[in-house]
């Protein structure tokens, strides 16, 4: 029973250790690669506007008026909604990331402007954990509320 407890209290800081640094690195595979954000994890801490997976998808957005209305929408919706740092801002994509409160788990979300489909394509995920608890489909949803009320 020792042996078994020694390991454990062992293992828990290396565990630790581990979520941390996979909470503050940057993935490296963001972006937009030929119109479409990165495929979906094969955890459940994920939500887009461009899988067929059906558990992890969302709409796409219309655009406003012109890519500069919808760009300017999609940073006013941003800045209303706080708790996060934008890391990326080109005319047609936007990536940020959201901390929670608590714990300071880092979300990655990206907003990719697709002007030939006149859509805002919407990518947010985990950066640990298996599960979250629906928190990037709750942000989705929050997010796309105040878009449509501008």
């Amino acid at each position: 029973m020792n042996l078994v407890l020694s390991i454990a209290t062992g293992l828990v800081p290396v565990l630790f250790g581990f979520m941390v640094y996979q909470n503050m690195k940057s993935p490296a595979h963001l972006g937009v690669r030929g119109g479409k954000l990165a495929d979906m994890p094969k955890k459940p801490n994920a939500v887009s506007t461009q899988t067929d997976i059906k558990r992890l998808r969302v709409e796409p957005l219309p655009f406003k008026d012109s890519l500069e209305a919808t760009r300017a929408a999609v940073l006013k919706v941003l800045d209303e909604m706080g708790r996060n740092a934008i890391q990326v801002e080109k005319p047609d994509y936007v990536y940020t990331v959201f901390s929670t409160t608590l714990m300071r788990y880092k979300d990655d979300v990206e907003l990719y402007l697709d002007s030939q489909n006149a859509q805002v394509h919407f990518r947010s995920q985990s950066r640990v954990g298996y599960s979250d608890l629906g928190v990037n489909r709750k942000r989705y949803e929050a997010f796309r509320k105040a878009y449509q009320a501008i």
